[in-house]
């Protein structure tokens, strides 16, 4: 199942990408109360009751990846739902191909757009699963109106590939050839995979 990340933290320079919790239910589901957010992720308003039906079903479900986005700057120093941005997803959907990955990124907090948080927490988590999950292919669907979207999923060297007209949606897509993996391992170099269970105990605690 999909506990593979579930004590995963990945430390890049803008971004730390940390496993969803009960604890970060609470944010996430104030930032899906903006109908922007609903119009961006095509997704129904839910109560916090079902936005933690869905966090536990997201842990325990073998076809999906998520991490939660926290700002580098903000944590590990202050807690984790002041230092939420976003999120990024990996939907492993299609059964005829396992090596196939869809991929979802959410920068939810306005401040934060525009800053290269969403551009490098989808790199890190398409390393992620490239090393860890065996993925070879990416794609990535999104709203017609979400350039700013389209536009960094091009910079990542994804290709439009389709673009459906009755649910307004963009795919895109990468295959992950020798040289794209070359790259992609290049950008995400500095990348620091970490322990969360260590990495949440204030020092001290673990020498007692």
């Amino acid at each position: 199942a999909m506990k593979i990340n579930q004590d995963t933290v990945l430390r890049g320079k803008k971004v730390t990408l940390v496993p969803y919790t009960a604890a970060h239910v609470p944010r996430y589901h104030e930032w899906m109360q903006s109908e922007e957010l609903q119009r961006l992720t095509a997704s129904e308003p839910l109560s916090l009751e079902q936005e933690h039906e869905m966090q536990r079903s997201w842990r325990e479900d073998a076809d999906k990846c998520t991490f939660i986005v926290l700002d580098s700057g903000r944590w590990p120093g202050q807690a984790e739902e002041n230092s939420m941005v976003g999120d990024v997803n990996l939907f492993l959907t299609n059964t005829e191909d396992p090596t196939m990955g869809e991929i979802e990124i959410m920068i939810a907090e306005p401040s934060c757009r525009g800053q290269g948080f969403g551009k490098e927490a989808t790199l890190m988590m398409m390393a992620y699963g490239v090393r860890k999950l065996g993925i070879t292919k990416f794609e990535a669907k999104i709203g017609q109106e979400n350039e700013a979207s389209i536009c960094m999923f091009k910079k990542l060297h994804f290709k439009e590939v389709a673009v459906n007209s009755i649910f307004q949606e963009v795919t895109l897509r990468l295959d992950v050839s020798d040289q794209e993996r070359q790259w992609l391992l290049e950008q995400t170099n500095h990348v620091e995979e970490k322990s969360y269970t260590e990495l949440k105990q204030p020092a001290g605690v673990l020498d007692s």
